[in-house]
């Protein structure tokens, strides 16, 4: 799974100490984004800059994300405000194949979008541009304090916002989904939202509310949008996912009930698939359904029960 942990030192202990993080700034790195999309390079990786850079002079909030082995620092910088020739606007949900590069870096470098672009990153390029595009997106959506509405401040190296008005903190959000790979027999269930791209199926997912368990979550989500009863319910892994704050929780489901009833306003339709049916999707060779996205940890869960794996 792409986004997983690649034992990033994120060096929290620093965020508090401005004139530290300042002096790391000196030798550190800039990964520039703009409305979610990091900076590639033209079919490869993350392109960083150092501080100083033209392409920083417009450049808002600067989150830093942590330090590598040799020691060199990692930072994060939102160019949102910047607007391309191109007109483009805002971030785009499924499949967005645009680019837009930035006139100081040349057309060889673009901001792209990272749901497009991931399979094209190490795992330690991967967490770094999740961890900035979760948490920049959180900054240009809660400039305000929840608690009397002023306007609140970066502070803690870009890990926290600040009152000034009335002293409350607040901290990047977090949501809790549960994806669950529910079965019965040789068959598993999949779903499909109506705004998704034609032939796009997946695994039922849902937010856990609060006061419950990852449990109930499943349980829950899987009978209100497609009327299956699910008895024992296990956990497996674990995938950030920001778009825009997600933590998915990979879960094994077994089906006691069998007979779908598609909720409308959650799911356009459902479906039973048995397993040489999922190898054809695999292989691209159904006629209904398009293979899954590869890193996203519906391919994971899926793709271990095709190889008949516990995970």
């Amino acid at each position: 799974m792409i986004f997983g942990d690649s034992g990033l030192d994120r060096a929290a202990s620093l965020r508090s100490q401005p004139q530290a993080l300042a002096e790391l700034e000196k030798t550190g790195r800039v990964l520039p984004l703009w409305r979610g999309k990091p900076m590639f390079a033209e079919g490869g990786g993350l392109v960083w800059v150092p501080f100083g850079h033209a392409l920083l002079e417009a450049a808002g909030t600067l989150v830093f994300l942590g330090l590598e082995a040799d020691g060199q620092a990692s930072f994060a910088a939102d160019l949102s405000a910047w607007e391309p020739e191109s007109g483009a606007g805002a971030e785009q949900s499924f499949f967005d194949q645009s680019r837009q590069p930035h006139p100081a870096l040349g057309a060889a470098s673009a901001f792209e979008d990272l749901r497009n672009a991931m399979m094209r990153l190490t795992p330690r390029e991967a967490e770094l541009a999740a961890s900035a595009r979760a948490v920049l997106h959180w900054h240009r959506s809660h400039g305000f304090c929840a608690a009397c509405g002023a306007a609140s401040q970066v502070v803690q190296g870009g890990w926290q916002r600040l009152c000034p008005a009335c002293g409350a903190h607040h901290f990047p959000r977090t949501d809790p989904v549960v994806i669950m790979r529910i079965t019965h027999g040789n068959r598993v269930l999949l779903g499909r939202n109506a705004v998704w791209p034609e032939g796009m199926y997946s695994l039922l997912a849902g937010f856990v509310e609060p006061g419950e368990t990852i449990e109930g979550a499943v349980r829950r989500e899987v009978f209100e949008e497609a009327g299956v009863r699910v008895g024992a319910v296990r956990y497996i892994a674990s995938q950030p996912w920001p778009f825009p704050a997600n933590l998915m929780l990979g879960c094994q489901g077994e089906a006691v009930s069998e007979a779908i009833t598609v909720d409308a306003a959650e799911l356009e339709d459902a479906l039973w698939l048995d397993r040489q049916g999922l190898l054809q999707v695999f292989a691209g060779q159904h006629p209904k359904i398009r293979p899954p996205r590869k890193g996203a940890i519906a391919e994971f869960l899926l793709r271990n029960w095709l190889a008949d794996r516990v995970d």
